[in-house]
């Protein structure tokens, strides 16, 4: 049992990336994949507690959040080098970007009648650079939602009244920031797209010409159907079918490792397809 895609408290998950190795274990995985939001920082400690743990292959990776015009769009890079000069750059630009809008994003909330602090979101992020996660569970402690999914359905999510923008690749930069740090680059999640079967097609097929190595098709919020498209599409371009829970730790208290929502199952074989693609690297922990 494998799962390529998790966060860790560098971006905005519940766990430290040991902690998540070790959670990784005891949920009998067999390689698990850190992806952290526009961050690498956190690779270094998760690859050694991966390397720790007999039977654990760690798989080293992130997710950017590219610019599109309908819906979002993340990329996953897998086996990327941390030490990458032009990557650390993107991605230094990314956080100082957000630094800017979460101050935005808190001036917003105040003519909503929702005053925030930085220093109150600040303890919901630690020691790690806050983001609209953080913001949500801010909220969440001052009684202002009921839960962090209503934060971010009625103020914080894409073009509600509080959300704020902020640096980002396109897409295609994305994939040659990936592919020029050794990596292999993914599209995550398709369906948050949000465009027709004709027009995803049209569009995953531009983005292989541009270096797109494989497309997420087993994910906890694919049904059927959508599985069963993304499995053909990713066939018909020559793309690895990959997948993964998004787990984010108490943050997403219904996503379990390897198994999300309880029926998850990403095949072992997806670890070899992609590493039958993955540029040099010595960042590749138990292959």
């Amino acid at each position: 049992m494998i799962d390529l895609h998790t966060h860790s408290n560098y971006s905005d998950g519940s766990l430290s990336p040991e902690a998540l190795a070790e959670a990784g274990r005891q949920a009998g995985l067999t390689a698990l994949a850190l992806t952290d939001h526009d961050t690498v920082d956190g690779l270094p400690l998760f690859l050694k507690a991966c390397a720790e743990r007999p039977g654990l292959i760690g798989v080293p990776g992130l997710e950017i959040s590219a610019d599109v015009q309908t819906g979002t769009l993340h990329m996953l890079g897998y086996f990327v080098d941390p030490k990458n000069e032009r990557l650390r750059d993107v991605l230094q630009r990314s956080r100082d970007s957000r630094e800017i809008r979460n101050a935005e994003i808190l001036e917003r909330l105040a003519k909503l009648g929702m005053p925030l602090t930085a220093a109150e979101v600040a303890r919901s992020a630690g020691e790690q650079v806050a983001g609209r996660p953080h913001i949500a569970q801010a909220m969440q402690a001052k009684g202002y939602v009921t839960s962090f999914r209503e934060a971010f359905d009625r103020y914080l999510g894409k073009g509600h009244d509080a959300y704020a923008d902020r640096f980002r690749l396109l897409p295609e930069e994305s994939i040659a920031v990936i592919l020029g740090a050794g990596g292999v680059p993914v599209l995550a999640h398709p369906f948050t797209l949000y465009l027709a079967r004709t027009k995803l097609n049209n569009y995953v097929a531009e983005l292989k010409d541009a270096g797109l190595e494989g497309m997420e098709v087993f994910y906890p919020e694919h049904n059927k159907r959508q599985r069963t498209r993304y499995q053909v599409l990713a066939r018909d371009l020559d793309l690895v079918a990959t997948g993964g829970t998004d787990y984010h730790g108490t943050i997403t208290p219904g996503i379990k490792l390897g198994v999300g929502r309880g029926k998850l199952d990403v095949p072992d074989s997806v670890l070899d397809d992609l590493l039958a693609r993955r540029k040099q690297s010595a960042y590749v922990v138990g292959k």
